[in-house]
């Protein structure tokens, strides 16, 4: 998600979700019958311009609403707009003119001290239909007439929101001397605030036994000490825990959600805290799924180990399991078992609340760090994948296999690798993943992400006989 939101606005049938179609430039479904919000908020990445587009059109609207039904849907649309976006469109009816909700909704917008771009729509074709005086009276400023249905107005409207954001952001080069910025990731109540905490030698993130305390991500400067006596400083992002899009509750949910997406995009590395004593779920494999869409190196942290030590110190231990080390050993299988897609990612055992472990949990991200920097030799890359290709060869697919002629590395954070083959499409995700891994171990990229950029030979539709038109 982009760090830059724009959320649209508005009373119900004014078009909201035909201008976010629009202007994502394909339709997108709705979901319906979310817990708390009948409409999920939907969003898109919209490339030309760099932001994330909120249609929040269907916030508590269940169908056949009172007025003061449609004025609390209306406060809870503006409120999570003022809370979450950084450029508001507040969509009007040209056509069937204005109403006191949206004198309403304008009084709140304007309260809010966001900015507002007025977008006056339906105004298909007759300009004369539409009172633009009203329009000014809400005190917005300049209307921009748009209709989203016929895409009149679209560049008028795309060029005020430019305007209103600013230019794109560019991406900064890292240096050495820079802080390395990490984030915590996980389900809620995994412990994510205390690892902060106790990392910050201080109580400044309210911790409650409460899933949900944390609401947004939370970023603080730190220095630590690491193995070789140098300081290093660290900028810590503390994220709300990530539920299922399906469970989410309410708009501060999402909110938080959108968030913490948003802050493993900042991250340099990502830790996914997992609970000890309720192992590895669905949704810490999700959510891990989150760090790796982003191409973040992931260091898995298995949080609250002291409740694990004291279960063993009992005669009853845990059931089903021999010892603390059978234990430990069994729920690192499972954790790479279940995690296969983040190859060689560095696992500590850690406690928040006796500090075990704790700076293992640094010393690692400091080494992961470094390793994002590294240079690998196109002739060792070219080495190292002809072996992994001889060893197992791509299965084939419609009588050829996916073959790699040459590789180079082109880029780093993440590790990017220019792969000449014959086809893309017959590089599958099974065999992806076994050529990533076999780099990881060769040149110890443990918990670094690697992508390949695929360039295959052009389809000229001539056929070549023998074994090489089989295996190309």
């Amino acid at each position: 998600m982009s760090s830059r939101t724009v959320a649209i606005v508005g009373r119900p049938n004014t078009g909201k979700s035909r201008l976010f179609n629009r202007l994502a430039r394909r339709r997108i479904s709705i979901v319906h019958d979310q817990p708390g919000i009948t409409r999920d908020v939907i969003a898109a990445e919209i490339a030309d311009g760099a932001y994330t587009l909120l249609d929040t059109g269907g916030l508590g609207l269940r169908g056949g609403e009172t007025s003061a039904d449609l004025i609390a849907a209306s406060e809870n649309q503006v409120g999570f707009a003022i809370d979450t976006a950084d450029l508001i469109l507040f969509v009007v009816d040209g056509i069937d003119g204005f109403t006191a909700l949206d004198a309403r909704i304008a009084t709140r917008l304007r309260r809010g001290r966001k900015k507002v771009l007025l977008v006056v729509n339906k105004a298909d074709f007759d300009d004369e239909k539409i009172d633009l005086a009203e329009a000014y009276r809400l005190g917005l400023g300049e209307p921009i007439r748009v209709s989203a249905e016929h895409g009149r107005g679209e560049q008028d409207l795309r060029e005020a929101i430019a305007a209103q954001l600013g230019p794109e952001p560019q991406a900064a080069t890292k240096t050495a001397a820079d802080p390395l910025c990490f984030c915590f990731i996980g389900r809620p109540n995994v412990g994510k605030s205390s690892l902060a905490n106790r990392l910050l030698k201080s109580n400044r993130l309210i911790v409650d036994k409460t899933p949900g305390t944390t609401r947004d991500a939370v970023e603080l400067p730190f220095e630590f000490k690491g193995r070789d006596g140098r300081q290093y400083p660290f900028r810590l992002i503390d994220t709300a825990g990530i539920k299922a899009s399906p469970k989410l509750a309410s708009p501060v949910e999402y909110f938080s959600r959108l968030r913490s997406l948003q802050a493993i995009q900042r991250a340099d590395v990502v830790f996914l805290v997992l609970d000890a004593m309720e192992g590895v779920t669905q949704q810490d494999k999700a959510i891990a799924g989150e760090a790796i869409k982003e191409r973040k190196p992931i260091v898995v942290v298995v949080n609250k180990w002291d409740l694990v030590h004291k279960a063993f110190e009992q005669p009853e231990g845990i059931h089903g399991y021999k010892s603390e080390r059978d234990y430990r050993e069994k729920y690192e299988h499972a954790v790479f078992e279940c995690l296969f897609f983040t190859p060689g990612a560095p696992l500590v055992f850690a406690s928040a609340l006796s500090g075990y472990e704790v700076d293992r949990m640094l010393n690692a991200a400091v080494q992961l760090n470094r390793t994002l920097d590294k240079k690998l030799p196109t002739a060792k890359l070219n080495q190292v994948l002809t072996h992994l290709a001889d060893r197992t060869p791509a299965p084939a697919i419609g009588g050829r296999r996916f073959r790699i002629y040459y590789v180079t590395q082109t880029g780093n954070r993440p590790f990017r690798i220019k792969v000449f083959c014959n086809r893309e499409e017959k590089l599958t995700e099974s065999y992806r993943r076994y050529l990533e891994a076999g780099l990881v171990n060769e040149f110890k990229l443990n918990g670094c992400p690697i992508y390949f950029d695929l360039v295959g030979k052009p389809n000229t539709g001539g056929h070549r006989g023998g074994a090489e038109s089989a295996e190309e």
